[in-house]
């Protein structure tokens, strides 16, 4: 395999020097480092081997979204299906576990993944000179899977964070760490991409490195040619090769300030549930810009709703930053303190404003619920007045006013929107509606082939538009 590589490197090596000079001088990336050695050296003293004993109940955040339960998505319910024809033993288990870290200060702070060490009855740190020590949990933040630890030691060789957002990808990155037990495994490769969202958790924004990362990796750094910190090995694909991600150093710094200070993580909240501006909500409100971040609903009590931020405003800009993704706007505010004051520029039936909202601190559990399931419209809806007891069960706030889609008829234009049993049918062309008899009157009034568009929410964190052509 080193033989290949060393080919492919020369190849890569003779088609650099048959390119004009110009294109050679200009880019200031090494292109093929003669070595990494002087790196690994540099490095290996701030690395470190973490050991834990831990009763396993199943996989963290991240183990979980790779890996998946056993039982599929719905669990309790398969669970409960095949409990009779399992073994009865107990389910639970002590196992050890392994991990990477790495020293942020002289005198003990090491960082490393929440996954590596969370529910762990014992964790153990291992220097490069094979010195053990026992480690205390200083703080967590499972949102962005990152962790504290503290131990015992002085004179320590800690490595230095470096920024992430001015590293490009397709330059040289170097990883190290315990990959299957393996104590400093030294890789190399190239940042593949940034900002990437794998599906984890609401703060994704990975960088994508081809350095090799395998179990036991999670938790170590992710160096430049400088030996500079820029990420976290966190995250690897089963199923691939050469896919790892990293947490990016310009997000974990922050996280990590807040562990050391004050053993938690608060982040800014503006209180509202949004979604991207998609072209039919575009056209439906009338918003000129397709980019922005549209505000489903706003809870009451809380920084937005404070500030006079209504559903149906499209939020464009904060502090001056362009908001253009719901991604955007919830990486920007949770890296906001608790109450500061932002300025929120939004568009409001189609004239811009600017809102000061004073952010609060986000809560422990995010209030938005998602939606589950109660004869055939012309569309191939089975509507029911929405009232309290519907909305309990399906999460809904107390008072919601609209239709409940309690079923949908195979093969008809309903099953093919996208609409599902449990939606709330809020609106129809821009008419509120509360009843059914109040619905079918609408509907009557369109003529053969008229558009008609119906205003959905789903739970309560997404509104959307579906259109249809009246037969």
């Amino acid at each position: 395999m080193r033989y290949i590589r060393h080919i492919i490197l020369a190849i890569a090596i003779t088609g650099l020097m048959a390119l004009p000079a110009m294109a050679v001088q200009n880019d200031s990336t090494q292109m093929v480092p003669a070595s990494f050695s002087q790196l690994a050296e540099h490095a290996k003293t701030g690395v470190v081997n973490i050991q834990t004993e831990k009763t396993i109940q199943g996989g963290g955040r991240v183990f979980q979204h790779f890996f998946g339960s056993p039982y599929g998505g719905n669990q309790e319910g398969l669970e409960k299906f095949f409990a009779p024809f399992q073994n009865q033993q107990p389910q639970s288990r002590k196992e050890r576990s392994l991990g990477s870290g790495f020293i942020i200060s002289a005198d003990g702070y090491i960082v490393t993944n929440n996954h590596v060490i969370e529910d762990a009855d014992q964790i153990k740190v291992i220097l490069h000179d094979d010195k053990e020590y026992d480690a205390q949990i200083i703080g967590t933040d499972p949102m962005t899977d990152l962790a504290l630890l503290k131990i015992d030691a002085k004179n320590l060789s800690p490595l230095k964070f470096g920024n992430s957002s001015s590293a490009k990808v397709g330059t040289w990155v170097v990883a190290i760490g315990s990959p299957f037990g393996l104590e400093q495994t030294v890789t190399a490769g190239i940042i593949s991409a940034k900002g990437r969202i794998i599906g984890s958790g609401p703060y994704d924004d990975f960088i994508q490195t081809d350095a090799s990362i395998n179990p036991g990796n999670s938790g170590g750094p992710l160096l430049n040619l400088a030996g500079d910190v820029i990420g976290i090995n966190t995250a690897i694909v089963r199923s691939g090769q050469g896919i790892g991600f990293a947490i990016p150093s310009d997000l974990a710094t922050g996280i990590i300030d807040q562990l050391t200070v004050s053993k938690q993580v608060s982040r800014g909240w503006m209180g509202v549930a949004i979604q991207d501006v998609t072209k039919e909500l575009a056209e439906y409100y009338d918003i000129n810009e397709k980019t922005g971040v549209y505000v489903a609903k706003v809870y009451e009590e809380n920084p937005a709703a404070k500030a006079g931020i209504k559903p149906g405003d499209v939020i464009t800009m904060i502090n001056g930053r362009k908001i253009d993704t719901s991604r955007d706007l919830t990486v920007t505010i949770a890296n906001l303190k608790v109450d500061e004051t932002v300025k929120v520029r939004l568009i409001r039936q189609g004239k811009e404003k600017i809102v000061a909202v004073k952010l609060g601190k986000r809560p422990d559990e995010n209030p938005e619920i998602a939606a589950t399931i109660d004869g055939f419209d012309t569309f191939g809806f089975q509507l029911k007045k929405m009232d309290t007891a519907i909305a309990q069960k399906l999460g809904y706030p107390e008072g919601i006013k609209g239709l409940i889609v309690t079923q949908i008829k195979p093969d008809s234009p309903g099953a093919k929107s996208g609409v599902r049993a449990g939606d709330l049918l809020l609106e129809v062309n821009h008419q509120p509606v509360e009843t059914v008899g109040q619905y079918q009157a609408y509907v009557r009034k369109f003529k053969k082939r008229e558009i008609v568009q119906l205003l959905f929410r789903r739970g309560n964190s997404h509104v959307f538009v579906v259109q249809f052509g009246k037969d």
